[in-house]
This record gives structure tokens, C-alpha cells and sequence, in this order.
């Protein structure tokens, strides 16, 4: 009657922990994520920067939302850097971006350790004041049953002009004497969520 009871305990303790995930919140483990584009300039020059400091959540309805600092930007050249910084994305006014989406999490949830999943999400990025609604194909793989990886499978194009960035570059390319400055640039992401 004991180890009945017992093994009743005990099998509950694992379905209430193995229903954890499920119900909980997820949180972007900032440290082990990357969101980076890439930028050409003077026709053939292509140059890879990301951003350091990203924040994010999945809630159990499934409302995700990244945070993206922007004074984070690494392009490996300080200058270059802080004049991105104060003439491109302005940040005394635009400190953040922000990328949001709805997902399912039912199939995630139910993928084993190592399985994956294909996603297409409409992702609405809020960048300068503006807000621009972009498809996306995702990859979701479920690493083990406290954390899931999300990766872009194609790179986002993210256009300067959706964004009224415009003025913004000009003043780049006139500072650091360009013939020109792509005005659009794919982004890629590989974020990882923790449940907490």
C-alpha cells in the first residue's frame, strides 16, 4: 500500500514536470543567441555585424517577442560603430527594435529532444518609430525539455526605406566617403528559449 502510494507520487511529480514547458514561460538566453546581417558597400564589399544584447519571451499563449538593443551593434570597428549608432538608428530616440510574432506551441512542445519543426510566421518588426510586417521561415528544434532552439531558415531582407532609415545611411556614406550603401540587408537569427 505504501510503494503504491509512493509510485502514485512519484508518477505525478513527473507528469507535473514534464508539463512544466508546456505552461511556462519561455526566455531567450541572450548569451547563447545571435541576430547579424550583412551590409554591402561601394557595389562588392560585404560585411557581416550583429547585435550583442538581445532580450526576448514566449509566453504559454504563444505571443513571442525579441528585443534588440541597438547601441549593442558590432561591426568589429568602434567608429563605425557609434556613427551607426547616432545617425542611423538614432538611439536617444530609438533605443530598441523590437520583433514580434504569434506561434503554436503545441507542435514544439510535442517534438522529442532533437526533433524539429518547420515554421511560417508573419514577423512584425518595430524599428525607428516605424513597423514593417515581413513572412519568415523558421526552424524550431526542441534540444531537450527545458530549452528549443528557433533559427531563420531563409535570411529576413530587411529594407531600410520601411524603416524611413534612408536619410540616415546617406549620412553614413557621405561621412565615411562611399560611393554607395545597400539599402536593404538580410538578417539572420538563431535564438535560443529556456523555460523558466
Amino acid at each position: 500500500m505504501f510503494n503504491r502510494s509512493l509510485c502514485n507520487a512519484f508518477a505525478g511529480l513527473l507528469l507535473g514536470a514534464a508539463a512544466l514547458p508546456a505552461q511556462a514561460n519561455w526566455y531567450l538566453d541572450g548569451e547563447s543567441s545571435r541576430l547579424s546581417f550583412v551590409s554591402t558597400k561601394n557595389a562588392n564589399i560585404s560585411e557581416v555585424q550583429r547585435f550583442l544584447v538581445l532580450h526576448g519571451k514566449v509566453d504559454p499563449d504563444g505571443h513571442a517577442e525579441v528585443e534588440v538593443e541597438l547601441d549593442s551593434i558590432n561591426s568589429g570597428i568602434p567608429l563605425r560603430d557609434e556613427r551607426m549608432r547616432k545617425e542611423l538608428f538614432q538611439i536617444e530616440q530609438f533605443p530598441e527594435a523590437t520583433i514580434t510574432t504569434q506561434i503554436d506551441l503545441r507542435p514544439i512542445n510535442d517534438l522529442a529532444p532533437g526533433a524539429q519543426l518547420e515554421l511560417r510566421l508573419p514577423l512584425t518588426v518595430n524599428l525607428h518609430g516605424k513597423q514593417h510586417e515581413y513572412p519568415a521561415e523558421l526552424l524550431a528544434t526542441r534540444l531537450d525539455d527545458r530549452r528549443f532552439q528557433v533559427v531563420t531558415l531563409e535570411p529576413l531582407v530587411i529594407s531600410a526605406e520601411d524603416f524611413d532609415l534612408l536619410p540616415g545611411l546617406e549620412n553614413l556614406r557621405n561621412m565615411a566617403g562611399l560611393s554607395a550603401i545597400s539599402l536593404s540587408v538580410p538578417v539572420g537569427a538563431v535564438l535560443i528559449f529556456t523555460a523558466r
